[in-house]
């Protein structure tokens, strides 16, 4: 199976570090890649020809929030393929159809312990995106361990 390629977002530095030591013990051979904010992950993808296969955002995030990423993203056609994962602490029923309407393939509220936020992680990585995308709904928006 082909490596996939994982961004992350977040302005957190402890979320982002427990993300990635969960990334990394589970040890799945896939790449991941972490950046600060939205800008940052904007900037990346207008100056490389890399194009990630799944996107975690937060969604509050200064500089750029997570929301306006989403929405530069979905904006671009050489992003189609990109699923994008908003992961946030958030569970503002606002918040959620916001990013439905804006084209999010997944909402996940993080997980509030490192077990959760693990399996959480393996789930994502297999999920079947097309499949998932061309169903895509607010009944399975919001994701669920």
């Amino acid at each position: 199976m082909e490596k996939l390629k994982i961004y992350l977002a977040d302005d957190d530095k402890d979320d982002r570090e427990i993300f990635q030591e969960a990334f990394n013990e589970i040890n799945s051979g896939n790449d991941l890649r972490i950046f600060n904010n939205g800008l940052e992950v904007i900037d990346f993808l207008n100056a490389n020809d890399e194009i990630p296969d799944i996107i975690f955002l937060d969604l509050n995030m200064p500089l750029m929030s997570g929301i306006e990423t989403l929405r530069i993203i979905r904006g671009n056609e050489r992003y189609g393929s990109l699923s994008v994962v908003i992961y946030s602490t958030s569970s503002s029923e606002r918040d959620i159809e916001d990013t439905l309407s804006a084209g999010a393939n997944i909402y996940i509220n993080k997980p509030n312990n490192y077990r959760a936020l693990k399996e959480t992680i393996m789930k994502v990585m297999k999920i079947d995106w097309q499949f998932r995308t061309s169903e895509l709904d607010r009944e399975n928006f919001m994701f669920a361990l």
